[in-house]
């Protein structure tokens, strides 16, 4: 079993070109598209847009070469914080990750589970599906399920199965459960306080959601594995094959990861501490990883190079990240986000009801590919789309619903998603690849989205 988290080499000259490639685009819109603003006010510590406040304003002198140097640029810009967690997070994490595997820790764990339920598999899948689901439609836990990723690939592996089997089951599942939100604090829950629609109403119709997302996600995983792994065998062995200090480590792990799983249920229920999650996730597996290397190889020094080395195998994903991030600051800096917003808004509220939601929705989608935060992106959009709803005969409700599923299923295509990049290149998995394998279901999962966002046109999706 690999030891450590590496990203190929294919894979990242991959997603450099395709990311660099959404760069120069962004840059070109930039000379293209008139500048303007919206005035915005602060209300609640956030900067929220003023209705009808929009204007052209001067091109800002924001030259061709400085689209080069944004990758560098975002470090001190005003996301800096948010960057920073993330690439320590990752190092910390692919260091643990090394530890862990090179002692066979996470490996035994596995093996012990996959020995147990091995004549069940279907069952343990749909069981790790509707889990990871219902992280991100319950909490909105999007990013703090990639520590768990690696362990997914290797369970996967175990079973027989491959690696986008390993993502299928995490990653897609808890964007999906993101996507499909029945209780998701960070997209519907800020998207209908904006919109002053009581917070989580309208729970009945989203379960249904929830249930039908549910549905096509796992047949689509079982007829991958079908398709793919038709004499697939369980990778089983001994247990007496491993020491008895990786027993002992693998206890360790076992107790950090419960604490992770009662830390992110307490955060997603309750708020408390929804904004370390991410930090305290890193650390968890920090003190996870030393603790368990400690247990078998009982020293220190060979423990941090063992870290170390971890580490240095995913610092091409450092690299990705800021080329992700630099694609929002290039916008920005241009000064024509708010001229996209505008002009969105102008076709919007010329529409009927139902080309009206499907605009929005689609606004959403598009948005999405240079703001990743759905939180930022609620504050920044919905003040606009809020009055448009109310003028073209949309429900406050329906118009919710269409920034939810714009603002989530789109998260698992876009390369300018930091989660899905890190994810990728954990699984040593290429986006062309990833792209390849998500975008039937992807697509399947719009057109339903569609007919939801439809259907809450004329059934009058309420309560407001």
């Amino acid at each position: 079993m690999k030891n450590s988290v590496e990203i190929g080499k294919k894979t990242f000259l991959i997603s450099v070109l395709i990311i660099f490639s959404i760069m120069i685009i962004s840059g070109v819109l930039t000379k293209t598209l008139p500048s303007g603003e919206y005035q915005r006010e602060i209300v609640n510590g956030r900067d929220v847009i003023i209705e009808n406040s929009y204007s052209e304003i001067d091109k800002p002198d924001y030259p061709v070469w400085r689209w080069f140097t944004a990758p560098i640029e975002v470090l001190w810009s005003s996301d800096s914080a948010l960057i920073i967690t993330i690439i320590v997070f990752i190092l910390v994490v692919s260091g643990a990750i090394y530890v862990l595997n090179k002692n066979h820790v996470i490996e035994y764990i596995i093996n012990n589970i996959v020995i147990r339920y091995k004549k069940q598999k279907y069952v343990l899948m749909s069981l790790v599906i509707l889990v990871f689901m219902l992280f991100g439609a319950l909490m909105g836990i999007f990013e703090e399920i990639v520590p768990l990723i690696p362990i997914m690939i290797m369970f996967s592996a175990s079973l027989g199965w491959d690696k986008l089997t390993g993502l299928g089951m995490s990653l897609l599942a808890a964007g999906f459960g993101f996507s499909a939100a029945v209780a998701n604090p960070f997209s519907l829950g800020v998207a209908q306080k904006i919109a002053d629609v009581p917070v989580f109403s309208g729970i009945g119709f989203r379960l249904i959601i929830f249930a039908t997302t549910y549905a096509l996600l796992l047949g689509f995983m079982i007829l991958h594995v079908r398709k793919n792994h038709s004499e697939a065998v369980v990778q089983e062995m001994e247990t007496s094959h491993f020491d008895k200090n990786v027993s002992k480590a693998s206890k360790v792990l076992a107790s950090i990861i419960i604490i992770l799983f009662v830390l992110i249920l307490i955060s997603g229920f309750t708020g408390f501490m929804s904004g370390l999650m991410l930090p305290v996730s890193g650390i968890l597996f920090l003190i996870a990883g030393i603790l368990s290397g400690l247990i078998i190889e009982k020293n220190i020094l060979k423990v941090l190079k063992d870290f170390v080395l971890g580490m240095k195998d995913v610092l091409p994903g450092v690299l990705l990240i800021l080329l992700a991030m630099s694609v929002k600051h290039i916008i920005m800096n241009g000064k024509i986000l708010d001229t996209i917003l505008f002009n969105a808004a102008e076709v919007i509220s010329t529409s009927g009801p139902v080309v009206a939601v499907f605009l929005i929705y689609l606004l959403f989608f598009v948005m999405n590919l240079f703001i990743g935060s759905a939180s930022a992106k609620a504050f920044l959009t919905m003040p606009i789309i809020v009055p448009l709803a109310d003028l073209v005969g949309i429900t406050r409700q329906t118009a919710v619903q269409a920034f939810v599923f714009g603002d989530g299923f789109s998260n698992l295509l876009y390369p300018t998603n930091a989660v899905l990049l890190i994810s990728l290149g954990i699984a040593g998995v290429s986006f062309v690849k990833w792209f390849k394998f998500v975008w039937k279901i992807q697509a399947v999962i719009f057109l339903v989205s569609l007919i939801y966002l439809f259907i809450a046109v004329k059934i009058g999706y309420g309560p407001i």
